[in-house]
């Protein structure tokens, strides 16, 4: 719906973008992902060879401010937490992880600029979080999968690992945008591309259907946020090491 405002849409995702400076406290118990959602048969050269040899996982996560950071400190949204977990899983390796903001920025914008935002860094892996503005945007779905199509082409001529990631769910969004187009191409990109989707929305609705959030009430607000994120940097770090088959040996 192109009449939907940035003030309305950050309304509609407030139960899980509200500001917060505090620390994350520990994940809450129902915190857990069906395994089916953390399965994947793309697999992670990239981040394997860096864990086997014992190099540093240099981890570059491109996404929007609303969904990478939790209020001016990124403390506690989920990159901090994924590095958190992998260091935490992985003792012997050094994890670096950095983030580039692309706020308001399209799937196609995004992707002419990463060869910008790549270089220098030169990471092993790169999670590039989208769909969001496009959906807000309700641009042309098949123009939406050619850009990402193109942008994880780009990734891997780079050479680096590329895991995407899909929206953020939350129920009080669905009536103003149509999301389950930009889902699906992202879905038919990673398995044209042979690579990980790491289902932010399936695994977020999974958590609002069984009850572990509520997604819909805005005044659990801070605390939700850094819940769902830390929960959803857990599940990322251990959907990173299973696609990139680290076994336990490697592991604390």
């Amino acid at each position: 719906m192109k009449s939907v405002s940035w003030l309305r849409f950050g309304i509609a995702v407030l139960a899980v973008s509200l500001a917060a400076s505090a620390r994350a406290e520990e994940a809450p118990q129902n915190c857990e992902v069906p395994a089916y959602l953390l399965t994947t048969e793309s697999p992670l050269p990239k981040v394997a060879d860096a864990v086997k040899n014992g190099r540093t996982l240099d981890i570059l996560v491109v996404g929007s401010r609303s969904s990478s950071i939790v209020s001016t400190s990124d403390a506690n949204a989920y990159p901090a937490r994924l590095q958190a977990a992998l260091k935490d899983k992985l003792p012997t390796v050094a994890v670096n992880l950095s983030i580039e903001l692309q706020p308001k920025k399209t799937a196609e914008e995004v992707a002419g600029n990463l060869v910008k935002l790549v270089e220098g860094k030169k990471p092993n892996l790169v999670i590039w979080q989208t769909g969001t503005v496009d959906a807000m945007r309700s641009i042309d779905p098949d123009e939406f999968r050619q850009a990402v199509d193109d942008g994880v082409a780009t990734l891997q001529k780079a050479g680096a690992d590329v895991v995407l990631m899909n929206l953020q769910y939350s129920p009080r969004t669905e009536t103003l945008i149509s999301v389950p187009p930009y889902v699906d191409n992202m879905r038919v990109v990673a398995q044209h591309r042979d690579i990980p989707l790491f289902d932010r929305f399936a695994i977020m609705r999974q958590w609002n259907e069984q009850g572990d959030f509520d997604l819909f009430n805005p005044t659990h607000g801070v605390e939700l946020a850094k819940q769902v994120h830390d929960c959803l940097g857990r599940a990322l770090s251990k959907f990173i090491i299973d696609a990139a088959h680290i076994g336990p040996a490697q592991q604390n």
